[in-house]
């Protein structure tokens, strides 16, 4: 079937978040939470290393609400339930219908570390795509020498299928970086 076909919810909830596509509007919250987190975000995200404005950071955003209605990417925001706060971003990535594959990335506003939101965040994408897209494989990609990163699949059971050794360079450019590859299928 044609993925532009396909009705995929917009929206979902976990316990603590709702979890959805970007709106017009969403800028400034994600703006001001990327601001918030740059210093830790930088080592591992490329998009950290320039500091966009809030304008960027809104046509980012439309232009990601887009990608979902053509199904070409499947950003998604969450936010706290209770207060509607932003707490950070996510998405099925590089999706591959034909195998109904997807790549689960993931960042958090870094004032909001250590309370749990990305894994239950991961949690709930990881149900909705195996629910709600039929996935066949989940996968999580991430820098060997990001230990934070690296917990959430294995704390979720997600499978280390391996190392894609000097896989690519530092967001810095200054070293060659190893990729974990960690996947969940049904």
């Amino acid at each position: 079937m044609d993925p532009l076909l396909l009705d995929i919810p917009a929206q979902f909830e976990t316990e603590r978040l709702l979890i959805r596509v970007p709106r017009p509007g969403d800028g400034r919250a994600v703006f001001e939470a990327m601001q918030a987190s740059l210093p830790e975000l930088r080592a591992w995200l490329p998009f950290a290393r320039q500091e966009p404005t809030e304008e960027e950071t809104e046509a980012n955003l439309r232009i990601a609400c887009a990608k979902f209605i053509l199904r070409e990417d499947m950003r998604l925001l969450l936010f706290d339930k209770a207060s509607g706060r932003f707490v950070g971003s996510s998405g099925l990535h590089r999706p591959d219908w034909d195998v109904r594959k997807f790549e689960i990335g993931y960042w958090l506003d870094s004032r909001l570390c250590g309370q749990g939101y990305m894994t239950e965040a991961v949690q709930g994408i990881t149900a909705f795509a195996f629910t709600e897209l039929l996935a066949r494989r989940v996968e999580i990609r991430c820098d060997a020498l990001n230990e934070k990163s690296q917990a959430i699949p294995m704390r979720l059971g997600y499978w280390h299928e391996g190392t894609l050794r000097n896989d690519g360079l530092s967001t810095d450019g200054t070293r060659a970086r190893d990729t974990y590859i960690f996947a969940m299928i049904p």
